[in-house]
């Protein structure tokens, strides 16, 4: 009687046991069930328009190069002007995410360079798209090139509708310094002073030098997603000055540079602020019309 009161213990608390087992399995299972289905919840972001790259050294025409490189004409040797026109590709290992092409001409003037570089964008974050990600690269060039977020203002906006300065509070003109009574200084020949004829040379200088207000570097629109244009004039004294026009555009997830130089051969040359930006300008405009066809 003992053996069988002891064998009928046993058995009940066993099955005791493995209902609590089995209860605690199923809560594990629901747990489970929670995180996989917060896993699969996850929509990876959009991938770029762009999967491939074009041929940088064939994506500007002939007549293109012929405008921005004035110098081709001047090479009489067909073979050498072949070589000019066909570029040289930049050292690249991967093919699909970045290429590039430059050019180099030197003509009686002067001589003129030009590269353009392509860069694929792709994220490697599932929370954020190529565009995004390219977006965010685009930006942080922009930023670094120190360029305005608006274009400054026109150098007409600082006078009045009267045609007055600002802030003159009358009609009635200023006389100036050179409408005064007061006379005029003379040299002990009888001649004016050359400080006039130096001041008016130097101010020249600084015009030529520097960009009037709208080809100052500044955001561009129509061009790609969003676009930029720098301007910046390297050397001076004994040597001749070098402009550089950059233009970079973002569209989609490719990354677009354009960077322009001209160096005449003439010390105390500065090149042509707007013909260079115009140059540069209707290149982009080219190249952002062939990756959107």
């Amino acid at each position: 009687m003992q053996r069988k009161a002891y064998a009928t213990g046993t058995a009940a608390l066993l099955a005791a046991l493995l209902a609590g087992c089995t209860s605690g399995s199923s809560g594990g299972d629901d747990i489970s069930d929670k995180n996989a289905d917060t896993g699969t919840s996850t929509v990876a972001a959009q991938p770029g328009k762009y999967r491939t790259l074009p041929e940088p050294c064939g994506a500007v025409s002939q007549d293109t190069l012929d405008s921005l490189l004035p110098g081709i004409a001047q090479i009489t040797d067909e073979e050498q002007r072949d070589k000019a026109y066909a570029g040289t590709a930049t050292l690249t290992y991967d093919t699909d995410r970045k290429v590039g092409c430059h050019w180099k001409v030197e003509s009686t003037d002067a001589t003129d360079r030009l590269s353009v570089d392509f860069e694929r964008v792709v994220s490697y974050d599932n929370a954020v798209s190529d565009d995004n990600e390219a977006q965010t690269i685009y930006t942080q060039r922009e930023s670094a090139a120190g360029i305005p977020e608006s274009a400054p203002p026109s150098a007409t906006e600082s006078e009045s509708p009267s045609g007055s300065p600002s802030g003159s509070g009358s009609g009635t003109p200023t006389p100036s310094p050179s409408s005064s009574s007061a006379p005029t200084s003379t040299s002990p020949s009888g001649s004016t002073g050359t400080s006039a004829s130096t001041s008016a040379t130097a101010s020249t200088s600084a015009s030529a030098s520097t960009p009037p207000a709208d080809l100052q570097p500044r955001t561009l629109a129509d061009l790609g997603d969003e676009a930029y244009l720098d301007d910046q004039l390297s050397g001076s004294g004994s040597t001749a000055e070098q402009r550089t026009v950059t233009v970079v555009f973002r569209t989609s997830n490719v990354v677009v540079t354009i960077e322009y130089e001209e160096q005449p051969m003439a010390t105390g040359t500065v090149p042509d602020s707007k013909e260079l930006q115009d140059r540069a300008q209707n290149l982009a405009a080219q190249l952002a019309e062939d990756l959107n066809s």
